[in-house]
C-alpha cells in the first residue's frame, strides 16, 4: 500500500499518559477554559471547522477518525490529529487543500495493523508546512508525505464507522461520477465491480446491501469511501431513493 518510510526503525512518539498530562497541564489546550475531556477542541482552529467538530461532542459520540478527516477535507484545513496508537500518539497532519497528509511512522503500521482502535486524542492547527512552502524550516522529509486519498480510502473502508456519514444519510441514491479513476486505491475485485456497477447506474444503499458479498455495513463503507475520494454522485429525487428511509435501513 505504502512504502515504509523509517526501515531501521520508528522515531520515538509520546506516550498516552505524557500527552494526557500535555493537554492538561496550565496552559495547555484543554486548560485554556475549554471542555476538560474534549478530543476536538483546539485554541484557533476556525469557527466553521471547530463547529462542525463539536457536532460529534453534542450528540454524545466518541470522535471517529474518519469523521474528523473528512471535516478537515470539507473545510480544507491544515491541522494535526493526534492519533492514539496503542499506548503512543501519532500525529497526523493533514493538508486538505494539497491532498496530502505527513505522518512520522510507516503508514503500513497506522492502517493496515488496527485501523479500528485508532482513537482521536486532539485535534490542533497544523505546525508543519506541505512540500514546497516558503517557510522550509517547518517543512519535513519529503518521504514522510502521503497522497491524501489513499488515506481517506482505507480508513473509510478499514476504520471503526461502519454507518454512512451524515452528509451522504437519508433517502438517497448514489452513482459513481463519470470518468472517476480507482488509481492507486486498493481494491479487491467485489469493491471494483461495485464500482463498475454504480458507474451504470444509481442505486440505493438498501439496493446495495443485496448485491453479492454485501451488506448494509459494506456498502456504506464503500460510499463513505468513494464520497471522500470526490467520486460520488448524489440524487435525493431519483426513483431509487423513493421509499428509502431511516427507519427503513434499520431492518437490514
Amino acid at each position: 500500500m505504502f512504502e515504509p518510510t523509517i526501515p531501521f526503525g520508528e522515531p520515538e512518539l509520546m506516550r498516552v499518559s505524557a500527552f494526557e498530562r500535555y493537554l492538561h497541564e496550565p496552559g495547555g489546550p484543554r486548560a485554556l477554559g475549554e471542555i476538560a475531556d474534549s478530543s476536538l477542541r483546539g485554541a484557533t482552529l476556525s469557527p466553521s471547522l471547530l463547529a462542525d467538530l463539536s457536532r460529534f461532542e453534542r450528540a454524545g459520540h466518541a470522535s471517529e477518525v474518519l469523521d474528523v478527516l473528512a471535516a478537515c477535507v470539507r473545510h480544507s484545513q491544515q491541522v494535526v490529529i493526534h492519533l492514539q496508537m496503542g499506548e503512543a500518539v501519532v500525529p497526523l497532519t493533514v493538508f486538505a487543500r494539497e491532498r496530502l497528509v505527513h505522518c512520522p511512522i510507516d503508514l503500513n503500521a497506522l492502517l493496515r495493523e488496527r485501523p479500528t482502535e485508532l482513537r482521536v486524542m486532539h485535534v490542533e492547527p497544523a505546525v508543519l508546512r506541505p512540500p514546497g512552502d516558503a517557510e522550509l524550516s517547518l517543512v519535513a522529509d519529503e518521504q514522510h508525505y502521503h497522497s491524501l486519498g489513499p488515506v481517506l480510502w482505507e480508513l473509510a473502508l478499514r476504520g471503526s464507522r461502519s454507518t454512512l456519514l451524515p452528509e451522504i444519510a437519508g433517502p438517497v441514491a448514489y452513482r459513481v461520477a463519470p470518468g472517476f479513476a480507482m488509481g492507486g486505491l486498493r481494491a479487491g475485485g467485489l469493491l471494483r465491480a461495485a464500482v463498475q456497477r454504480l458507474q451504470g447506474d444509481r442505486s440505493s444503499l438498501r439496493e446495495m446491501a443485496d448485491w453479492p458479498g454485501f451488506d448494509t455495513s459494506r456498502a456504506a463503507r464503500l460510499l463513505n469511501a468513494l464520497y471522500l475520494q470526490s467520486g460520488l454522485i448524489i440524487s435525493r429525487s431519483h426513483r431509487n431513493a423513493i421509499g428509502e428511509s431511516w427507519f427503513g435501513a434499520l431492518g437490514r
